[in-house]
């Protein structure tokens, strides 16, 4: 029985650090990391510098209004963002 409970103590240990074992660090954040970075290096395209621009303007429209209460009772940010984004959209912005 002892055996048994030290070798199952044994194998969660290695099951744990293995991650850890080849950097110090779990290799989900290093491949985060490697992702943040080429990101980070990259031009965006047009559309997607359009989009981001309507996502930062529809933000402060959105933390404005919800800062007065002019917010509809159970409207949550997805929804607003949809409505904000649909409607920039249509004014060509």
């Amino acid at each position: 029985m002892l055996k048994q409970v030290l070798a199952a103590a044994i194998t969660v240990a290695f099951v744990i650090t293995a991650p850890f074992a080849a950097t110090g660090q779990p290799a989900q954040t290093q491949t985060a990391k490697a992702a943040k970075a080429a990101t980070k290096n990259r031009t965006l395209s047009p559309g997607q510098q359009a989009a981001r621009d309507r996502q930062k303007k529809c933000g402060a429209e959105w933390k404005e209004a919800k800062a007065g209460g002019k917010i509809a009772k159970g409207m949550k940010w997805p929804k607003y963002w949809s409505e904000c984004n649909t409607r920039l959209k249509g004014q060509g912005a």
